[in-house]
């Protein structure tokens, strides 16, 4: 899979998870959407043909709202004061962070992985600690949710009245109504030298330069929205969807690509882009966002 995304927890034992009243709360910023039928997936010689980008097909989606933006830390927050809910990485203790958000000691005491170094397993980093112990949501309540597993994602959407999105619902609203464009605003990345997502520029995984402004998440209404009215549908974080990712049925689908993606090595910041991982993994650019039905 993706090495942008957090690699899966280690064959860790499940775990029992209380179930959520089904509820109605308010969901801000839904854009409804006509649905229509849109060719979907790619060709992109720049494409992974491994994760079955393509081939290129028609295919018929039906009306449907989708949230404009990816849930934030302060709707969640407002989720587990209602609800009492603990996340997968608070049950297991940890989740994955980028190595260098880590200040030096609890980088050189959190095991890293052999083959993606990068990646650190801190105890206790959560939603509200995104960089483990010490850290906070200060400055950040307009920034996505992170360290929530695909469960987790679902269970905030049983209690908004709500569900994740399908892989075909979101590529139609990431799309923007574009037909086979790269990104939701065309094929360019950086038309006339403007940047449109939240990516990693500079050398992976050395030297971010934050040229788009950001290192790490940027507010959930950063730069401009696509032709339907949603924001960061490419880069920031990745977005949790309702599907399997193929017949196997062990990883959940994602899109859009987050921060970490650069074109050196995983550009599926691209809209028609897939990945994968277990549905109790988590990390610190890992979130979503709501359908409901209309």
């Amino acid at each position: 899979m993706s090495s942008c995304c957090p690699p899966a927890r280690p064959g860790e034992e499940p775990l029992d998870r209380a179930p959520v009243a089904v509820g109605h709360a308010r969901l801000d910023g839904m854009v409804e959407l006509p649905g229509g039928t849109f060719r979907m997936g790619t060709d992109d010689p720049d494409g992974f043909p491994e994760d079955r980008e393509g081939p290129v097909r028609e295919v018929t989606v039906e009306p449907f709202a989708i949230g404009a933006h990816c849930v934030t830390n302060e709707r969640f927050a407002e989720f587990v004061d209602a609800t009492g809910y603990r996340t997968d990485a608070e049950r297991f203790g940890w989740s994955y962070v980028f190595a260098k958000f880590l200040p030096g000691e609890l980088r050189r005491a959190s095991p890293r992985l052999e083959r993606t170094p990068w990646w650190c397993g801190v105890s206790g980093a959560l939603w509200r600690h995104p960089e483990g112990p010490g850290s906070d949501l200060d400055g950040r309540g307009g920034h996505p949710v992170v360290h929530v597993s695909w469960h987790d994602a679902a269970a905030f959407c049983t209690w908004a009245g709500a569900r994740l999105p399908t892989e075909t619902e979101w590529e139609y609203a990431a799309r923007g109504g574009l037909d086979q464009a790269r990104y939701p605003w065309g094929d360019e990345l950086t038309p006339g030298g403007e940047h449109r997502c939240n990516i990693w520029q500079g050398r992976f995984p050395a030297h971010d330069s934050a040229d788009d402004g950001f290192s790490g998440t940027a507010p959930v209404d950063a730069f401009e929205p696509n032709g339907f009215g949603l924001y960061n549908v490419a880069g920031n974080v990745w977005e949790w969807c309702a599907d399997w990712f193929d017949r196997a049925e062990q990883n959940r689908a994602m899109r859009g690509g987050s921060y970490l993606c650069h074109e050196s090595y995983c550009n599926r910041y691209r809209v028609a882009a897939r990945t994968a991982n277990t549905p109790d993994s988590s990390g610190g650019n890992l979130g979503f966002r709501c359908v409901v039905d209309v």
